[in-house]
């Protein structure tokens, strides 16, 4: 059974730092395109970063560029969100995704990442307070 579970969330302040991570079971991080989403409260979710495995390469959108990290632990099979610099506006339930099909890339369209046929974590609270 492939499950996803995030962990790490809470309350932060603006401009501090927050990890969130994702522990994978039922396969293997190393070969499917994983990524991170996010969803506020009266806004559509919005796929942020995601690594694509069909070429190795990892994206991020504008809003997150230079200041999130997406990176795979194969060892762990867990996937880590580093923030830094978080604002008011990061606030939302983040949800890890992976792409239940083999070496996939990511898909874009509209401003946000998407995997063509996810399975997806429950999900995390974030709160950034100002």
């Amino acid at each position: 059974e492939v499950r996803l579970v995030e962990s790490g969330g809470g309350l932060v302040q603006a401009g501090g730092s927050l990890t969130i991570s994702c522990a994978a079971s039922g396969f293997t991080v190393a070969d499917y395109a994983i990524g991170w989403f996010r969803q506020a409260p009266g806004k559509e979710r919005e796929g942020f970063t995601c690594i694509s495995k069909s070429s190795g390469s990892t994206h991020y959108a504008p809003s997150v560029s230079g200041r999130f990290t997406i990176s795979a632990d194969t060892a762990k099979n867990t996937v880590y969100l580093p923030m830094n610099d978080l604002k008011p506006e990061d606030t939302a339930v983040y949800h890890c995704a992976a792409d239940s099909r083999l070496w996939t890339a990511c898909g874009y369209y509209s401003g946000t990442f998407y995997l063509h046929s996810p399975h997806w974590g429950q999900g995390t609270q974030v709160t950034v307070s100002s």
